[in-house]
C-alpha cells in the first residue's frame, strides 16, 4: 500500500495520525515475562464511568428548565381539553356512533363481496381447467369417447374441492352416452369399474374391497325411478355418473352410484339440456331435508354446477362437441362460512336465484316451487341457514349492499324455450344486534367523560415527576456514553486535560469554532493553548497487508470487512499484551505506537515484539479465513516497517478534534513499511541500536543492500528475526513466520505468546491443512450453504430417491454431452404460496452430516482428478471461477415475480430494465444456483492442459468418443456426474434433487453451464450470438414476456456468468490478471516444450492477448453490463477489463519476456 500520507519530500515534514485504539499506560507489564495484570484496566474503566464534567451538570440543569416549561403547557392542555371534550361529546357522539356502525357494516359487506366473487371466480376457472385436462388426458391416452376414465380421479377431485374452498364438495364425472353406445357401456364397466373402486379404497380409505363394490355395482346404466323404488335401463342418450367422489353407497338400493342415469332426475336433466345448448357451465338450487336426531330433519339449500367437457381441449368454440360433463354439489352454508376469522356481528345475507328452485323434500316428485329466495346469517366464521325467505330487517333498506355473484351471460337464444337462465345476485343487511354495538356509549355520559378527562390529568401529573427522572436518566446516560466514546479515542491523560480545559462552547481547549450557532471561518484562531506534548522516546510500527488491493477487488464488501475486522481485533490483543498504543487503521495499513502516551523504557524491544507476534497472527489468521473467504486468502501476507524516535503528539482542535502524532519518525516508519518485503520487519539504525541496548542484537540482521528512502537517501536497515529471544543462539532466520513455538521462546526472558490460542477464530485444523484441502473445505461450505437454499425452499423435507434410480442410470440415453445440449433451459420459477417457506433462514435448515461429509469427499476426489502439474487449469483455478460465480449470483439484481416483486411493479420508462432488470428466474430457484456453481468446480476436471484442437490432432481416445466437440469440456461432465451418481452419494444426490424433473433440470443446467466455456466451438458461439440477439435485441425489448422469453434470457445470462467467470482474471485487479495470465503462459510453453502445440506461445501472447481483450473479454463484459442483472459487478468487471488492456498494451511485451525468464528459471531450478 502507497504510504505517501505518512511521509513527504521534506525530512521535516510532519505526518498526522489519528488515534482510534485505547490506551494501556495505567496498565503494569512485566517486561521480562510479557504476562500483563489487569487491575489497572479494570479500574481505568470503572474511573471513566464516573468522571462527569461541568459541562454534563449544565447539560442536567437545561433539561430541568425545559421540563419546567413542559408542566405549565400540560396543565394548560388538559384543562382546555377538558372543557372542548364536554362541549364536543354532546353534539357529536350520536353521529359518530351512527357513522362507525354504517362504515363498519359496509367494510364488513365490501369484504364478504370481494370474497365471495374471488371464491366464484376461482371456482368456476377451477372447473373449466379440470375439464381441460380431462379432455386432454383422453386425448393423451387415446381414450375414445364415452369410454374415458380419469386417471387418481378421487386425488383430483379433492384437490379439486380444496382449491374451490368447498373441500365437502360431491363431485362426480359423467360421459355422454348416446344409444348407440349403450350397449357397450357394461363390457366397459366390467372392465374398468374396478379400477375406480381401487383408486377410490386407496385414496379415501373406502371400507370394502373391490370385489364386494363390484357385487353393489349395477353393470348397465339405469334409470331410477324414486315413486316406486325401483331400477330401469335407459335407452336414450344417457348421462351415467362413472366416477364420484366422495364414493359412497347408495342408503336406499344399498348399491354404488355407479352408472345410475342422472337423466332421471329432472334438475338434471334440465340442467344437461342447458348446458348442451349453451355449451357453457350452468348452475342451478335445489333445497332438500338431511335426518337428525330425534326425527327433526334440517334444510340444506345447495347448488349443482354442471361443467362441460369437449372432446378436443383445443378445438373452436363453434366446432366444439360436448362429450360429457363434471357435476358439483355444493351447500351454500359451507360456502359462507369463514369469511372472517375473527367473531364479528352478525350480517344478514339474502342470496336471490333468477330460477326457481328444486323441491326435493318430497321424493315422490319434483315439482318447482317459486320459491327463489334463501337466507342466511353471517357471524365471523360461522354461517347459519335462516329458511326459504327474504330474512332482513326492512329498516335497513337504505344499507343494502347487491352485488351479483354468478351470471352466466347466456342468450336466451341460445337456450330451449321455457328454460331458465340461471343468476344469482348477493343482497346484505346489518342486524340490529350488529347496531346495537355501536350504541354502547350514549351522549348523556358526557359528564363522565369529563370527569374521566380531570381524572386523567390528575394521574398525568402524578406519572410526570416519573417522566422527569426518566428524563434526566436518559440525559445522564447519554452523557456517560459520549464519556465514555471520547475514553476509547483519547488516553486517560489526554482526557482529562480535554475536560480540565473544556470552554463555553463544548469544544476542547477553550473557545472553538462555533459551527452550530455560526458560520465556519479558516481563519479564526482557537483561544487557549493547544494541547500537545513531545515524546521523545517512541517507537512507530506501521504494518500493511500485501496483495489486499487485488485480493478485495475478487470479494463482495461484507468479506473485504470480515478479513480486516478478524485480523485487526487479533492485532488489537497483541497491542493490548504488549503495552503497545493502537493508533488508527487506514484502509489495509495497521499504526500503533510504542513509549506514549505513557513512557516506556524498551519500547523498541514491545514494539518489535508487537510486530513480531502480529506477523504470526496474520498467518494463522489467513489459513484459518481461506475456508470461510475463498481462494488467495493464504496468499495475503504482513509487511512491517519499524523506527523509533521522537514525535509530538497531541489534539488539533477544531471540527471532530483527535489524538494525533507529527514527526519525522512517523515518515521513516511509514517508509520501513514500504521499501520492506512481504513476511519481513525491516528496522531502522535507530531501532536496532536500542534492541542491541537491550540484550537483543542477535535478533537483527543487516539488510544485504541499503535501502533508499525517499527524503533521505541511502539508509542501513535491518530485518527482524522470526523468533526473539536474549539466547546466543536463536532458531528463526528474517523475513520467516512460524508456525510453532520451540521451548526456548518459552524462558523468562522471552515473550509470552498466549494470545496465540484460538479466541477469535473457531476452524480447529486449518493450520495442518494444505492449500488444496482448505479450497475443498471452502467449496464445500458455499455449495453447503445453497443445499441449505434447496431444502428450504422445499419446506425443509428430504425424502429417498430410490425410486430415480432408473433415471439416473439412463438420463443420458446414448448421447454425447453435446448433443444433450438445449438452446433453451426450463427454469422452475417458485410459486406465491412458497413465499413464506422461502423467507425461513436457511441456516436454520440443517442438511445433515451425512450430506456433508459425503459433499467433502466428492469435492476432495474431483480435486484430486484435477491435475497438478497444470499451472492453470487446476483447481485452485476452479475454485477462482467458482468464486466469481458466487460473486455474481449474489449480485444479480432479484426482483423475481417469485421473490415478491412482480413485473407490475417494474419501471415502465426504460424498455432495459423492464425486459432485463431481474434475474429472470435464476435466484427464485436454488438449485439452480447451485448447478451454476456446481458445474463452475467440475468443468475443468481431468484437463489435460491442452486446447481441445490439439486433443482431435492427436486422435485421442476422448475426442474419437466425443465426435471431435468439445472434447475436455465433454469429459469433464462425465467424470463429475459418473463419481456423483455412485451409491456412496446418494444422501447429497437426495438433499440436491427429489424428483425426476429436477433431476433432469440439474443435469441440463450443469451440461448447458460446462458447455459454455467452450469458446472456441465456432458453432457454439455462433448459436450463443443468435439467442443473445434474439433476448436481447431492442426488438426483443417491445415483445410481451412469456416463459420462453424469459427462459431464454435466463439460460444466456447463466451462459455469459460462467463464460465470464472462467476468464475472470481478465476483469479483475492487475494483479490478479497478471499472476493467472503468467500461469497460464507457463501451461502453454510447457505444451509446446513437450512437443503438444506447434507454435511457441511467447511470439505472439503479446499480441494474442490484445485480441482477446478486444474481440472476447471487453465484448464479454459489455454483454454483462447489456443484460442489466449483475447491478454494480458489470460495471466492475468492464472497467477492470479495459484498464487490464490498457496496461497490457503498455507492459505486455516486457512481461512476456519477464514470464518466460521466470519459467527458465524454475525449470533450471528443478
Amino acid at each position: 500500500m502507497n504510504n505517501n500520507r505518512y511521509a513527504s519530500e521534506d525530512n521535516g515534514s510532519v505526518a498526522e495520525i489519528s488515534a482510534s485504539g485505547q490506551t494501556h499506560g495505567n496498565m503494569s507489564a512485566t517486561s521480562e515475562s510479557g504476562i500483563e495484570s489487569t487491575t489497572e484496566e479494570e479500574d481505568y474503566n470503572q474511573n471513566k464511568k464516573a468522571e462527569v464534567s461541568n459541562q454534563n451538570l449544565d447539560v442536567a440543569r437545561r433539561e430541568q428548565k425545559a421540563v419546567n416549561r413542559s408542566k405549565l403547557l400540560v396543565a394548560l392542555f388538559l384543562f382546555l381539553a377538558a372543557c372542548a371534550t364536554a362541549a364536543v361529546t354532546y353534539r357529536f357522539v350520536e353521529q359518530q356512533e351512527r357513522n362507525d356502525f354504517e362504515g363498519q357494516f359496509r367494510s364488513h359487506a365490501d369484504e364478504i363481496v370481494v370474497v365471495t366473487k374471488q371464491k366464484t371466480d376461482q371456482l368456476f376457472r377451477a372447473l373449466n381447467s379440470f375439464s381441460i385436462s380431462v379432455a386432454s388426458e383422453a386425448q393423451a391416452t387415446d381414450q375414445a369417447w364415452p369410454f374415458v376414465t380419469i386417471s387418481d380421479w378421487s386425488a383430483k377431485a379433492q384437490s379439486l374441492g380444496e382449491l374451490i374452498g368447498v373441500p365437502e364438495a360431491t363431485m362426480a364425472f359423467c360421459p355422454v352416452v348416446n344409444p348407440a353406445n349403450i350397449g357397450q357401456w357394461t363390457s366397459h364397466t366390467m372392465e374398468n369399474a374396478p379400477k375406480i373402486y381401487q383408486d377410490a379404497i386407496d385414496t379415501e380409505g373406502f371400507n370394502m374391497t373391490a370385489i364386494e363394490l363390484m357385487r353393489k355395482t349395477t353393470p348397465l346404466i339405469f334409470r331410477y325411478d324414486l315413486e316406486t323404488l325401483s331400477i330401469y335401463p335407459s335407452e336414450d342418450t344417457a348421462l351415467p355418473v362413472w366416477q364420484s367422489y366422495p364414493f359412497a353407497i347408495e342408503p336406499t338400493t344399498q348399491r354404488t352410484l355407479t352408472n345410475i342415469d342422472l337423466m332421471s332426475f329432472k334438475q338434471f336433466s334440465d340442467l344437461f339440456f342447458l348446458t348442451n345448448a349453451t355449451l357453457n357451465t350452468t348452475i342451478s338450487f335445489s333445497e332438500t331435508l338431511i335426518e337428525e336426531g330425534g326425527g327433526s330433519s334440517l334444510p340444506i339449500v345447495s347448488s349443482q354446477i354442471m361443467q362441460p367437457i369437449f372432446k378436443s381441449a383445443k378445438s373452436k368454440a363453434e366446432d366444439r362437441e360436448m362429450a360429457g360433463v363434471v357435476y358439483l354439489t355444493m351447500e351454500w352454508t359451507r360456502y359462507f362460512e369463514d369469511f372472517f376469522t375473527e367473531e364479528t356481528d352478525p350480517i344478514t345475507l339474502v342470496l336471490v336465484n333468477s330460477c326457481p328452485t328444486y323441491n326435493l323434500y318430497n321424493q315422490e316428485s319434483f315439482a318447482e316451487e317459486e320459491v327463489n329466495v334463501v337466507s342466511y346469517e353471517i357471524k365471523g366464521p360461522v354461517a347459519t341457514y335462516l329458511g326459504e325467505y327474504d330474512a332482513h330487517d326492512p329498516q335497513y333498506d337504505a344499507l343494502e349492499v347487491t352485488s351479483i355473484l354468478v351470471d352466466l351471460d347466456i342468450k336466451s337464444s341460445s337456450i330451449p324455450s321455457g328454460q331458465c337462465i340461471p343468476k344469482l345476485s348477493l343482497h346484505l343487511y346489518p342486524t340490529e344486534q350488529f347496531e346495537e354495538t355501536f350504541y354502547t356509549v350514549s351522549r348523556f355520559l358526557y359528564t363522565g367523560v369529563i370527569i374521566a378527562i380531570f381524572l386523567f390529568t390528575s394521574f398525568v401529573f402524578l406519572l410526570y415527576d416519573y417522566f422527569v427522572g426518566r428524563r434526566q436518566r436518559k440525559v445522564m446516560d447519554r452523557i456517560i456514553m459520549q464519556d465514555q466514546l471520547v475514553a476509547n479515542v483519547f488516553p486517560t491523560a489526554i482526557r482529562n486535560r480535554l475536560y480540565d480545559g473544556m470552554g463555553k462552547s463544548g469544544r476542547p481547549g477553550g473557545n472553538f469554532v462555533d459551527s452550530f450557532d455560526n458560520d465556519y471561518e479558516a481563519d479564526k484562531v482557537t483561544d487557549g493553548a493547544p494541547m500537545a506534548d513531545l515524546f521523545p522516546n517512541t517507537s512507530i510500527v506501521f504494518a500493511d497487508i500485501v496483495g489486499f488491493t487485488a485480493w478485495s477487488s475478487a470479494r463482495e464488501p461484507q468479506q473485504v470487512f470480515a478479513l480486516l475486522e478478524t485480523i485487526y481485533a487479533a492485532f488489537d490483543r497483541v497491542a493490548y499484551r504488549h503495552n503497545v498504543f493502537k493508533v488508527e487503521t487506514v484502509g489495509d495499513s495497521y499504526v500503533a505506537a510504542a513509549g506514549l502516551p505513557e513512557p516506556m523504557e524498551e519500547h523498541a524491544v514491545a514494539a518489535c515484539k508487537f510486530a513480531r507476534d502480529c506477523m504470526r497472527k496474520m498467518k494463522d489468521i489467513t489459513l484459518k479465513l481461506e475456508v470461510s473467504l475463498g481462494p488467495d486468502t493464504s496468499d495475503l501476507e504482513l509487511r512491517v516497517g519499524i523506527h523509533s524516535g521522537q514525535v509530538t503528539a497531541g489534539v488539533l482542535r477544531g471540527e471532530r478534534s483527535r489524538f494525533q502524532l507529527f514527526g519525522d519518525t512517523v515518515n521513516t516508519a511509514a517508509r520501513m513499511e514500504s521499501t520492506g518485503r512481504a513476511n519481513c520487519i525491516q528496522i531502522t539504525e535507530t531501532t536496532a541500536h536500542l534492541l542491541r541496548e537491550s540484550g537483543f542484537a542477535n535478533m537483527i540482521i543487516p539488510r544485504g543492500e541499503k535501502t533508499f528512502v525517499k527524503g533521505k537517501g541511502e539508509m542501513q536497515t535491518y530485518w527482524l528475526r522470526s523468533t526473539f529471544s536474549k539466547k546466543a543462539k536463536v532458531k528463526g532466520s528474517a523475513c520467516q513466520v512460524e508456525s510453532t513455538i520451540s521451548e526456548e521462546e518459552t524462558t523468562d526472558d522471552s515473550f509470552s505468546v498466549s494470545d496465540r490460542e484460538d479466541d477469535f477464530l473457531d476452524m480447529n485444523g486449518v493450520e495442518t491443512m494444505n492449500k488444496t484441502q482448505r479450497l475443498v473445505e471452502w467449496n464445500v461450505e458455499v455449495l453447503s450453504s445453497l443445499l441449505q437454499q434447496i431444502v428450504t425452499s422445499r419446506g425443509g423435507s428430504r425424502k429417498s430417491i430410490k425410486p430415480l434410480e432408473v433415471v439416473e442410470s439412463n438420463i443420458r440415453s446414448g448421447q454425447t454431452i453435446l448433443e444433450e445440449f438445449v438452446p433453451i433451459i426450463q427454469l422452475k420459477r417458485a410459486a406465491n404460496d412458497l413465499q413464506e417457506d422461502r423467507r425461513k433462514s436457511p441456516s436454520t435448515i440443517d442438511i445433515g452430516n451425512d450430506v456433508k461429509s459425503e459433499l467433502r469427499i466428492f469435492l476432495a476426489r474431483i480435486a484430486d482428478l484435477y491435475t497438478d502439474s497444470n499451472p492453470f487449469h487446476n483447481f485452485e483455478h476452479a475454485s477462482h471461477v467458482t468464486a466469481s460465480v458466487k460473486k455474481l449470483l449474489k449480485r444479480i439484481v432479484n426482483v423475481d415475480p417469485g421473490n415478491g416483486l412482480t413485473q407490475s411493479n417494474a419501471s415502465s420508462e426504460v424498455n432495459m430494465v423492464d425486459l432485463a432488470g431481474h434475474s429472470y428466474g435464476i435466484t427464485s430457484d436454488p438449485l439452480t444456483q447451485f448447478a451454476v456453481v456446481f458445474a463452475a468446480i467440475i468443468h475443468d476436471v481431468d484437463h489435460p492442459g491442452v486446447p481441445n484442437t490439439q486433443l482431435v490432432k492427436e486422435g485421442a481416445p476422448n475426442a474419437k468418443l466425443y465426435k471431435n466437440k468439445s472434447v475436455a469440456e465433454q469429459n469433464s461432465v462425465d467424470i463429475a456426474w459418473k463419481i456423483l451418481m455412485q451409491k456412496e452419494y446418494e444422501s447429497l444426490r437426495s438433499c440436491i434433487y427429489q424428483t425426476e424433473g429436477e433431476l433432469r433440470r440439474f443435469r441440463q443446467l450443469v451440461v448447458n453451464t460446462v458447455m459454455a466455456t467452450d469458446i472456441v466451438d465456432k458453432e457454439l458461439q455462433a448459436l450463443r450470438k443468435a439467442r443473445w440477439e434474439t433476448a436481447f435485441s431492442s426488438d426483443a425489448s417491445n415483445r410481451l414476456r412469456d416463459d420462453d422469453s424469459e427462459n431464454r434470457k435466463a439460460t444466456i445470462v447463466i451462459e455469459h456468468l460462467i463464460q465470464a467467470s472462467d476468464v475472470v482474471h481478465t476483469m479483475q485487479h492487475w494483479h490478479i490478471y497478471k499472476s493467472w495470465n503468467e500461469k497460464f503462459f507457463c501451461e502453454c510453453y510447457k505444451a509446446y516444450k513437450s512437443g503438444r502445440a506447434d507454435v511457441d506461445p511467447s511470439i505472439n501472447w503479446y499480441k494474442g492477448e490484445i485480441g482477446f481483450f478486444d474481440f472476447y473479454v471487453i465484448p464479454l463484459a459489455k454483454k454483462l453490463d447489456d443484460c442489466g442483472v449483475f447491478g454494480v459487478s458489470s460495471h466492475e468487471y468492464l472497467n477492470y477489463a479495459m484498464a487490464n488492456r490498457d496496461e497490457w498494451v503498455r507492459d505486455g511485451e516486457e512481461l512476456v519476456n519477464q514470464f518466460l525468464e521466470n519459467n527458465n528459471q524454475r525449470k533450471g531450478k528443478q
